[in-house]
């Protein structure tokens, strides 16, 4: 039997894609195709095998050079049905919600990378602020942790008060901007090798609380001024740098723990792990250079700075705790805690 006979009898399967092709443009989905037997995972496949054997019956009629109707029709059956079975899916509000405010707070809380670099930037953020406070219990540590050069230009920064000038805003915050968002990106980056990255994140933990420690004496020049302007953007951007570093730990845990996995599909799986940790940070960092650059340096109260930390700082703890906190599904499909389940007995 010659080629052209051959081809001419898969006509009818070419017919069949076609037809699964228009279905799937008018309802985006084999199972609602209207062709009764190829429903659901079954459609799925026979749509997969007639599109592999249009595109071999293509590459029949090129080799052979058959009329160049037939080897155009081909072309465009083969290019339809590829857009079908490679085309993005179609948004849908109901299904990002879902991953938005009930999958990735739950990655998050679970992951341990997250729990690590949030209690190490943290803790040593509060220990160190304590620390530069007090310089009658522990004299001269701020000078050691971050210059006494560095602290001068801290007062001089802000030794008059914020001036309300767009200038002024601009200047500060930008500065403020630039200065914690590559903290957070060199976290993320040296998180590969998991000890820069822990020691990066450490280092400006203890840096930036040794700052606001020393902001925060009652004899240091321009302390009000300070925390005028960082009290009202200060959760914003000190969780979105936990959470950067927290990204690059997960990558980097992938590098050095693969679970079986080969080294290359390990780091794959685990930089999968890390979209929703480093989006979040992302988004953070975007919402604290809004405030940074509006509410922080402008001449409001400071009482509504401090509600919006307050604010702030809820609506975080809501997102990662509430949210995250893992569900168990119970047999009538309903969701309660980990905590609440009824006793097996």
């Amino acid at each position: 039997m010659n080629v052209a006979k051959l081809l001419d009898k898969r006509r009818v399967q070419w017919t069949e894609l076609e037809t699964l092709c228009d279905a799937m443009e008018t309802s985006g989905r084999t199972n609602k195709s209207g062709v009764a037997h190829h429903q659901g995972v079954q459609g799925i496949a026979r749509f997969s095998t007639l599109y592999r054997a249009a595109c071999a019956d293509l590459a029949l009629a090129d080799a052979y050079q058959l009329p160049p109707g037939t080897i155009t029709y081909l072309h465009r059956l083969v290019a339809r049905a590829h857009n079908q079975l490679y085309r993005a899916d179609r948004f849908e509000p109901k299904r990002w919600s879902g991953i938005v405010f009930r999958d990735a707070p739950q990655q998050i809380f679970a992951d341990p990378c997250v729990r690590v670099a949030t209690i190490v930037f943290f803790g040593l953020f509060a220990i160190s602020m304590f620390l530069g406070r007090n310089d009658a219990m522990f004299p001269g540590f701020a000078e050691r942790m971050v210059g006494a050069e560095q602290l001068n230009q801290l007062e001089e920064m802000y030794e008059k008060p914020l001036s309300g000038s767009f200038e002024h805003y601009v200047t500060m915050s930008g500065y403020y901007i630039q200065h914690n968002t590559a903290i957070g990106l060199r976290c993320f980056a040296y998180g590969i090798l998991l000890i820069p990255c822990l020691f990066t994140l450490a280092y400006n933990a203890v840096a930036l609380g040794t700052m606001f420690g020393f902001m925060a004496r009652p004899d240091t020049v321009g302390g009000d001024h300070f925390y005028q302007f960082v009290t009202a953007h200060g959760p914003f951007e000190l969780t979105a740098i936990a959470l950067a570093a927290a990204a690059g730990l997960r990558i980097g845990v992938g590098l050095f723990y693969t679970g079986g996995l080969t080294r290359g599909d390990s780091i794959r799986v685990n930089a999968l792990k890390a979209v929703p940790v480093m989006a979040t940070s992302v988004i953070l960092f975007i919402l604290a250079a809004l405030t940074e650059g509006i509410l922080s340096p402008s001449p409001a109260p400071y009482l509504i700075k401090a509600l919006w930390a307050v604010f702030s700082s809820g609506l975080i703890s809501f997102y990662f705790v509430v949210l995250g906190f893992p569900q168990q599904t119970t047999k009538l499909g309903t969701t309660m805690p980990t905590g609440d389940q009824p006793d097996a007995t």
